[in-house]
């Protein structure tokens, strides 16, 4: 499964939102990477937080999501309202 997502916060996946997004993959049963979805070849694990905020992903950019695994749909999801969320709200979930 895959979707293209355009990311809300301001920071993109630097900082809280990208802490939210490595938490959030990090709880589901499925194998999901991340990258920029202009093609520019790099990919990351969204479970590690080392490499996706060496993607480089700021407020604006497209990414793509590919999940494989029993919870693949759910992980999309739940990391689809991280990506649409702007920063202040997701502070407020914690």
């Amino acid at each position: 499964m895959e979707r293209t997502i355009t990311v809300v916060p301001e920071d993109g996946l630097h900082a809280r939102p990208a802490s939210k997004f490595v938490q959030t993959a990090g709880g589901f049963n499925a194998t999901v990477t991340v990258s920029r979805a202009d093609g520019d070849g790099s990919e990351a694990r969204a479970d590690s937080m080392l490499a996706v905020t060496g993607l480089g992903v700021r407020g604006g950019d497209d990414v793509r999501l590919v999940a494989e695994g029993p919870d693949a749909e759910d992980a999309l999801d739940a990391l689809e309202g991280v990506l649409t969320t702007p920063a202040d709200e997701l502070e407020d979930d914690e």
